[in-house]
């Protein structure tokens, strides 16, 4: 949900998708009509597809058990490496490597001021020298020098949390770093898009039983919505039935 959501739209979400589906079960065993009417209001409607997937793939191949190791977390569909590291410190201590906007402001600030088109893979080597260590046993004479110190487990939330407040505090007080970034793209308007055409088929299907091209004749001149409407259902999203569409 916090994937290109600020987190003041995602809490009160968050609490109800919680009470709706409150065990990984219940939302694999859920329709995907159910699951999106849930999360209306959030947009980026692949997510939530993605989601269900995932716990599905989990209570079918893990036995209903999370996975606790950033590689098979990684293979989810929708999560990649990125959010895998993300689950894998936060919820299990691990401490892996991974980048976010907030995390990538801090260090372009640092490390690569004044320098553009920063690519992620430059600032994923830094991240991973500054972890917090702790230097256990570097009195051991059987220690080779190479050997890097070992991780603190239990410190990598904290680390990673200060981080995202430290760049969150930086946009405020400094600008978007991240401007700076290879990665950086301008979000362009909603208004107007393909994403508002797609968001206002799977709303009105989400309120009505059925839908047709005619329910979107404002659109019309600006987007191909029979194209549109063709491409949800092979995502996953709609089912035809004759000219009409509904919620898979």
């Amino acid at each position: 949900m916090l994937q290109q959501t600020q987190t003041d739209r995602v809490v009160p979400k968050y609490l109800e998708w919680m009470k709706t589906f409150p065990t990984l079960e219940a939302l694999a065993q859920a329709g995907v009509g159910d699951v999106l009417k849930k999360w209306q209001g959030l947009g980026y409607n692949r997510r939530v597809l993605n989601l269900k997937r995932s716990v599905e793939m989990i209570v079918k191949e893990y036995n209903g058990v999370f996975p606790k190791t950033v590689k098979e977390i990684d293979t989810l569909p929708g999560v990649g490496p990125y959010t895998a590291g993300a689950i894998g410190a936060f919820a299990f201590g691990i401490p892996s490597v991974f980048i976010e906007t907030n995390i990538r402001t801090v260090y372009l600030h640092f490390f690569f001021k004044g320098k553009r088109k920063v690519r992620d893979e430059e600032i994923l080597e830094i991240i991973e020298r500054t972890l917090p260590t702790t230097k256990k046993n570097t009195t051991t004479p059987s220690r080779r020098r190479d050997t890097p110190p070992q991780l603190r487990r239990g410190s990598i939330r904290e680390w990673y949390n200060a981080l995202m407040d430290y760049g969150s505090m930086l946009k405020k007080t400094e600008g978007n770093e991240n401007t700076r970034s290879a990665q950086y793209t301008k979000q362009p308007a909603f208004k107007g898009s393909r994403r508002e055409v797609r968001g206002a088929i799977l709303k009105r299907a989400a309120e009505k039983r059925k839908v047709t091209v005619d329910d979107f004749k404002q659109y019309v001149s600006a987007h191909p919505v029979a194209d549109i409407m063709s491409e949800l259902t092979e995502e996953g999203f709609l089912k035809k039935e004759g000219k009409a569409f509904r919620l898979a």
